[in-house]
């Protein structure tokens, strides 16, 4: 297998735009995968304005996935090429080269990420005895809160085929509330629903960017869980972004995290239950067919509801953060996103912070999933590493299905994103 990945100054990325110098990396395994002890080499080339580059010098660092380098070398282009050992592992997990060569003044980087037995990797999270009373019990005390749905038409973001409204639901306690843009197919029907929690961060939000979910005969809700209208303009999400939605101890990923009853994703979770529930009401939804769509901390949301939630028929999840977060806590371990341990500033995972999180991890969300479940993730993904996907779906029993992208980052093309709404209507009753 053949891979063109490119290079960016200084950033690691595989695919920047129009660089001077695209990489060519091959492991001696055209599927990237090895048994544990088996040893793994990479074949690397470099081209620069599409001419072999030779007899110059690639610095790299080798190490497991998201963790300190455990060798560190050099090696010199001969003939067009170098081979690089990346060693082996005994414990289930990935290996990931990163590579670095000097041109015209500037540093161009690279990697690559290749797995050792990962249909064997286990989650470090483990189950607490009362995990499902907690959450029942949660979902009880917000079932006491009311709705209280407030519909608005969106025009801007409406045409003659589709009609969007913004919906604000009070959800948790009373006076909590969140918010997204709902979808729906102008022609009379009976509809599936799709609901799709958002990606980490405070934002704005673009419901045209999946508008052909309703164009194809979806109802869509992609929602917004801070309470903050969507509608907003971007400078002023982006202050608030940078009060509350940074990587430290006032991120909202952090807020709480001391005690499961105080750690503020129990009110996320808890609304995406909420949404359900309104979504249920609408009387377009055929009755049938309730979808949990996302990506990266969407991802996990959607998993996470299918989890909590009986009403969820399918899941389509990609590259889910909040994988097995407290992974760090074993030294030679990798851990989730956002990196408890590693970082995350200011956040140490001690028992109060593991005890909490596994109330919150996806991995024992899936252990309870019972309907088809289709995942992707790549190999080269550093936001959420391919060891914490593994480390989910391995834990999945129920129908799953994986679409497994070497090259990928964190990231999926938009091919992908339409085979999922093909999958997803696979699955519709």
């Amino acid at each position: 297998m053949l891979l063109l990945l490119l290079a960016l100054p200084v950033i690691a990325e595989n695919y920047p735009h129009q660089s001077n110098l695209l990489w060519v990396t091959t492991p001696d395994h055209p599927d990237w995968i090895y048994k544990t002890g088996e040893k793994a080499i990479v074949t690397v080339a470099v081209y620069e304005y599409g001419i072999l580059l030779d007899d110059e010098v690639i610095s790299y660092e080798i190490g497991q996935d998201c963790l300190d380098p455990d060798a560190k070398g050099s090696i010199k282009l001969k003939g067009g090429k170098a081979e690089i050992e990346i060693g082996t592992m005994d414990k289930p997990g990935f290996r990931d080269c990163r590579m670095s060569i000097e041109s015209g003044g500037r540093t161009y980087k690279h990697h690559i990420k290749v797995g050792f037995s990962p249909d064997e990797i286990q989650p470090y999270t483990q189950m607490p005895q009362d995990f499902k009373t907690f959450w029942k019990n949660a979902m009880k005390e917000q079932a006491q809160c009311p709705a209280i749905p407030e519909v608005k038409y969106i025009e801007e973001y409406s045409s003659d085929k589709v009609a969007c409204y913004l919906v604000k639901l009070q959800c948790f306690k009373p006076g909590q509330f969140v918010y997204g843009y709902l979808t729906k197919p102008r022609k009379e029907g009976k509809y599936p629903i799709v609901v799709s929690p958002p990606g980490a961060g405070i934002k704005p939000m673009n419901p045209l960017k999946t508008i052909f979910y309703a164009e194809n005969g979806c109802i869509r809700f992609d929602m917004e869980i801070h309470g903050i209208d969507p509608s907003l303009d971007a400078e002023t999400y982006k202050t608030i972004s940078q009060a509350f939605g940074e990587h430290n101890a006032n991120g909202y990923l952090a807020s709480g995290i001391q005690d499961r009853e105080t750690y503020y994703m129990k009110k996320v979770y808890l609304a995406c239950v909420r949404v359900v529930d309104y979504l249920s009401t609408l009387p377009e939804w055929d009755g049938k067919n309730m979808i949990a769509q996302g990506a990266s901390q969407g991802g996990a949301l959607a998993l996470i509801l299918t989890g909590l939630d009986q009403r969820i028929t399918a899941c389509v999840a990609n590259h889910p953060a909040l994988s097995d977060m407290a992974g760090y806590a074993e030294v030679g371990r990798t851990g989730g996103y956002p990196h408890f341990g590693r970082k995350y500033k200011d956040i140490r995972l001690t028992a109060n912070v593991i005890k909490t999180l596994s109330y919150y991890d996806v991995v024992n969300f899936a252990r309870g999933i019972t309907v088809p479940v289709f995942m992707t993730w790549g190999y080269n993904d550093d936001v959420c590493p391919p060891t914490t996907s593994y480390a989910v779906y391995n834990e999945l029993t129920s129908p799953k299905e994986a679409l497994i992208t070497p090259v990928n980052e964190h990231w999926v093309s938009f091919d992908t994103r339409y085979d999922q709404l093909e999958w997803i209507k696979k699955q519709l009753k």
